[in-house]
C-alpha cells in the first residue's frame, strides 16, 4: 500500500484528475498561520516526515517573536512534523496539482509539542474520551468580502459587488445579497466540493459584505481543520475576485463584528446525547456544561478573542454577546440553547471572535464544559429578555483577559502548562507590539488638544 491508499476520497480523486506536482506539509501556529514547507511530489513519496524550529510557536502575528523558548534559551530545536493523511486535501487554486496535508508536531523524543494548537485540541478530546464521552461540534464561520486594502493607513471598506451599491450587502438573510456577491460564493462553493467539505448553508449577515457559512456537526479535530481550510480557501476564491476575504473580528467600523459560534453536545459510548435523558428531558450533564462556560469562560477570553481588535467587537446592542448568561434561543446571551429535537440537543458559545485560531477556540470551549461537568458546576438562572444590560461582563481588554487566563489554573491543567506558558508570553508580546503604534484617533485627538 502507498500513502495514496489512505487519503479521503476527494483527494484520490483530484489526484485522479491532476498530475501530482507537489505537496503543502503544513502545521497551524498560534495565529492559524498555515506554516510548513512546499515538497515536489518525488520527495514526497519518500518523506515519513520533516522537521521546523519550535520557534513557529513563538513568533506573534506581526512576525517578531515571545522569548518563551525556557530555561535553555533560544535554541529553535527541530520538532518532528508527521503527516496525518486523512487531512488531505486539494489546493483547486494552484497552477499545477497540488495537495495540502496537516502534520502533528512531536519532539525529539516522540512526545506532542504542547504548544500545537491541534495537539492542545487533541488533549482536551482525549480527556473526554477518558471520561467515556466523545464531544460534536459545529462551528458558524463569519466574514467580510472587502475591497483590496493595500494601505494600512486607509479605513478597509467593504467589496463592492454586480449592483455597485455596498448598501445591497447590508442586508440580513438576503438572497439579493449573496447574489450580489455570486462570483466570488461560486469559486467557494467549487473550491470546497473538490477539497470534499461539505457546507450547510451560506447566509448573508448584517454587515456589508459580510457573510456566514455554517459546517456541519462532527469531530472537534476534524471541523476545526476544516475551519483551517476553510480560511485558505476562502482567501483564494476572493483574490481570484480582486478582492480581499477578512476574519479580523472588526474590521469596519460601524459594521457588526464576525463571530465564529460553536455548538456544542456530548454523546456517550453509545453514541446518546448525554444532554438528554431517557424521556427526552435536560440532563445533570447539560447544566454543569453551562457552569463550566460560565464559570471558566472569563478565563479562556484570551483564547477565544486572542488580538486587540477582538475587543472592539464585544460593544451592546452590536449583534455581539458582552455576557456570560445563558438563554433559550436567545441571541443576545453569551451562550444560546437554539431550539431542537431532544437527540440534538447542543449549547452554542457565541463569544468566540472568527479572528480565533480555531484548534485554540474549539478546545478552549470544550475545556470550560469538561470542568463544568467534572465539578458538578450549576449555571445561574436562565436570563429572561435582552442580556445586554447583564452585569456577567466578560475582559474589556486583551491585557485584562491575560491577567485572568495566567490565574486559571484548572484550565491550564486541562489545555496544558506548556501551552498556557507559551501563549501567555506570545500574546504580551503582541500587546506590546500594538502600544508601539499611534493610532488616526489619537493623532487626531490628541495632537494640538492637550
Amino acid at each position: 500500500m502507498t500513502w495514496s491508499d489512505h487519503i479521503p476520497e476527494a483527494a484520490r480523486t483530484y489526484l485522479e484528475n491532476n498530475r501530482l506536482d507537489e505537496v503543502e506539509c503544513m502545521i497551524p501556529d498560534f495565529p492559524g498561520i498555515a506554516r510548513g514547507k512546499a515538497v515536489p511530489a518525488a520527495k514526497w513519496d519518500k518523506q515519513s516526515h520533516f522537521h521546523l524550529p519550535n520557534s513557529i510557536f513563538f513568533q506573534t502575528i506581526t512576525g517578531d517573536w515571545g522569548e518563551a523558548a525556557g530555561p535553555d534559551g533560544f535554541l529553535e530545536p527541530d520538532m518532528i512534523l508527521k503527516p496525518d493523511l486523512s487531512t488531505t486535501t486539494a489546493a483547486p487554486w494552484a497552477a499545477d496539482g497540488t495537495l495540502q496535508v496537516i502534520h502533528d508536531a512531536f519532539d525529539q523524543k516522540g512526545k506532542p509539542v504542547g504548544a500545537s494548537p491541534r495537539n492542545v485540541l487533541k488533549r482536551v478530546c482525549d480527556l473526554y474520551a477518558k471520561e467515556g464521552w466523545k464531544p460534536v461540534v459545529a462551528p458558524e464561520m463569519e466574514f467580510y468580502l472587502v475591497a483590496r486594502n493595500i494601505d494600512p493607513a486607509k479605513p478597509i471598506e467593504p467589496m463592492i459587488g454586480r449592483t455597485g451599491r455596498s448598501s445591497a450587502g447590508r442586508q440580513a438573510y438576503s438572497l439579493s445579497a449573496i447574489d450580489d456577491y455570486g462570483p466570488v460564493i461560486d469559486d467557494i462553493y467549487e473550491f470546497a466540493e473538490v477539497q470534499g467539505f461539505e457546507i450547510d448553508g451560506i447566509t448573508q449577515e448584517g454587515g456589508a459584505g459580510q457573510l456566514e457559512i455554517n459546517l456541519r456537526h462532527g469531530d472537534p479535530v476534524k471541523l476545526a481543520d476544516e475551519v483551517f481550510f476553510f480560511k485558505r480557501l476562502i482567501r483564494e476564491a476572493a483574490l481570484k475576485h480582486d478582492c480581499f476575504a477578512t476574519f479580523m473580528a472588526k474590521p469596519i467600523e460601524g459594521e457588526p463584528g464576525s463571530a465564529m459560534h460553536v455548538h456544542h453536545s456530548v454523546l456517550d459510548a453509545k453514541g446518546r446525547n448525554i444532554f438528554t435523558g431517557p424521556q427526552g428531558g435536560e440532563t445533570d450533564a447539560f447544566f454543569h456544561f453551562i457552569g463550566g462556560l460560565q464559570e471558566y469562560m472569563p478565563s479562556a477570553i484570551a483564547v477565544i478573542a486572542p488580538y486587540v481588535n477582538s475587543y472592539r467587537r464585544y460593544v451592546p446592542d452590536s449583534a455581539a454577546p458582552v455576557n456570560l448568561e445563558w438563554g433559550r434561543d436567545n441571541r443576545t446571551t453569551g451562550i444560546r440553547i437554539p431550539i431542537s429535537e431532544p437527540n440534538a440537543r447542543r449549547i452554542e458559545n457565541r463569544l468566540p471572535g472568527m479572528d480565533c485560531n480555531p484548534y485554540l477556540c474549539i478546545a478552549a470551549s470544550l475545556a470550560c464544559g469538561y470542568l463544568g461537568m467534572k465539578n458538578e458546576i450549576r449555571p445561574d438562572k436562565r436570563w429572561q429578555g435582552e442580556a445586554y444590560d447583564s452585569e456577567a461582563e466578560i475582559a474589556a481588554s486583551l491585557w485584562d483577559a491575560l491577567d485572568l487566563f495566567d490565574e486559571a489554573k484548572d484550565l491550564h491543567a486541562v489545555l496544558g502548562e506548556e501551552f498556557a506558558r507559551v501563549y501567555s508570553i506570545v500574546k504580551r508580546t503582541e500587546y506590546t507590539e500594538f502600544l508601539q503604534v499611534i493610532s488616526p484617533w489619537e493623532r487626531e485627538h490628541l495632537l494640538l488638544n492637550v
